[in-house]
């Protein structure tokens, strides 16, 4: 299905330095914030306590979120729990109070705004459980990124393997950068984004990867150079590439606006992941191709030439 056929290639490689200028400046901005401000971890990294509660009626998020902000825990959090009445508070870790001694007081406190609360369940999160968090996280992505590199480099060369993962890692850091700068909390729920987004972002590139293939092995390219044979090959993939990514687009814009605080940072990943993921795609992972020195020689197997016996 296409929307709209281009008729001439976009030369997109006559562009590689000006692109590869701009990702390598967005690279190092993302690698300074980082560095510079960190992450704001949440409670599942650092540890606290997690309240779940439940109200009679529709509860107030807003007076329920001053309350707690009132008693100076720190930075805490409340969101809605599934329903209108039911919420989450999470507290961060305090020396001098315990988690019995924390949801008490906070309980206390918001009973005094509403009788009609009642806690649920109350949960103590330790930071050697957040440290196991950010060992299997970091495992989770170096896992993913080995399974990329195999995956194309069996199915393609290891040139493309290497520009895909290195255009992946561009999202990935470029996303935690833009945490690291607005110093919006890094849960898990941003992790499994981050995660998403590096399928999501392979996915594309094997699309481009696959035009390109088979472009080197089309007759009517063969007089071609390897530049053109990439342009012609993203410029015929323009229109899958506008309705996948504007679908999904419009899906996670839905989730981000109206999906609550529970899928907010997680939408937040993901929109990030894939206006970057059109960009590294096309703008990264092709360039770099070029980079390594990609040949037609590389994509088409040599003719073994069957010896004939002599008689």
């Amino acid at each position: 299905m296409e929307f709209f056929r281009i008729k001439r290639d976009i030369p997109f490689m006559s562009y590689g330095k000006l692109t590869t200028a701009i990702s390598l400046l967005t690279f190092i901005l993302a690698v300074f914030f980082l560095v510079y401000k960190g992450l704001n971890f949440g409670v599942e990294f650092t540890g606290g306590t997690v309240m779940e509660l439940r109200y009679s009626r529709p509860a107030d998020l807003n007076q329920i979120r001053a309350t707690v902000d009132a008693l100076k825990y720190g930075e805490s959090q409340v969101q809605a729990l599934g329903t209108t009445r039911d919420v989450m508070v999470r507290l961060p870790n305090l020396k001098h109070k315990t988690s019995a001694q924390l949801s008490n007081e906070v309980l206390h406190t918001l009973k005094q705004a509403r009788p009609d609360v009642e806690l649920r369940k109350v949960e103590f999160i330790g930071p050697s459980v957040g440290e196991e968090l950010v060992q299997h996280g970091l495992i989770a992505l170096t896992l993913v990124c080995v399974g990329i590199i195999v995956y194309l480099a069996i199915r393609f060369e290891w040139r493309f393997a290497v520009s895909a993962v290195i255009a992946n890692m561009h999202d990935v850091i470029i996303i935690l950068g833009c945490f690291a700068l607005f110093e919006w909390e890094f849960s898990l729920t941003v992790l499994a984004g981050i995660l998403a987004v590096l399928g999501y972002s392979v996915n594309e590139s094997v699309v481009v990867f696959d035009r390109i293939r088979e472009n080197f092995r089309k007759p009517g390219m063969r007089g071609k150079s390897v530049p053109a044979i990439i342009d012609n090959a993203i410029t015929a993939t323009m229109s899958r590439t506008m309705i996948t990514h504007g679908s999904t687009e419009a899906m996670v814009l839905s989730m981000l606006l109206f999906g609550g605080p529970a899928l907010h940072g997680f939408a937040m990943a993901l929109t990030i992941g894939i206006v970057f993921g059109i960009y590294s795609s096309v703008l990264v992972a092709s360039p770099l191709l070029l980079m390594f020195g990609v040949t037609r020689e590389n994509m088409l197997k040599p003719v073994r030439v069957k010896e004939e016996a002599v008689v």
